[in-house]
């Protein structure tokens, strides 16, 4: 009997998931990695990357006493279509991101992604792309106030 290489199609698991998209949402209640890290559990993923941003005490040489994010009506659709691009272009098993919107204090948990592949190098890629093009993309804006009373708003992330 002669032995045939296994095309992709042979193993499923290869490839990425019906709906690899298991959790998306912006909340304004503090976000949980334990959740986050339990919607991308997936028995064929061989890797799983966790990205999650914090609120920093400093930005730009300033000290920031308050922070505040909030978001446009469309910001849900817009991370949407992040994620489906993100699973379009890489073998995703799963996919979640969180974005927390309302006041946060310095060390709050302001957003959360993660992505399962089959390997790791494609969940780093994924995750990268994921958590680079909601920042860039989704219009979510972040408010700051300084210690020096001075205030800014910036864009997401």
């Amino acid at each position: 009997m002669a032995h045939t290489h296994a095309h992709p199609s042979d193993h499923p698991g290869e490839l990425g998931a019906d709906d690899p998209i298991r959790l998306l949402a912006i909340r304004d209640t503090t976000l949980s990695v334990d959740e986050v890290v339990r919607a991308v559990g997936d028995d064929a993923a061989g890797g799983t990357t966790l990205f999650v941003g914090t609120v920093r005490n400093h930005d730009g040489g300033a000290d920031v006493d308050a922070l505040g994010y909030s978001c446009h009506p469309s910001a849900e659709a817009e991370m949407r279509r992040v994620a489906e691009k993100v699973v379009a272009d890489y073998p995703v098993r799963a996919l979640a991101a969180v974005h927390r919107v309302g006041d946060l204090r310095v060390g709050d948990i302001a957003v959360v992604v993660a992505v399962s592949c089959p390997h790791r190098g494609e969940a780093f890629e994924a995750c990268r792309k994921l958590i680079d093009d909601l920042k860039h993309e989704v219009p979510i804006w972040k408010h700051q106030t300084f210690s020096d009373g001075t205030e800014e708003w910036v864009g997401a992330c």
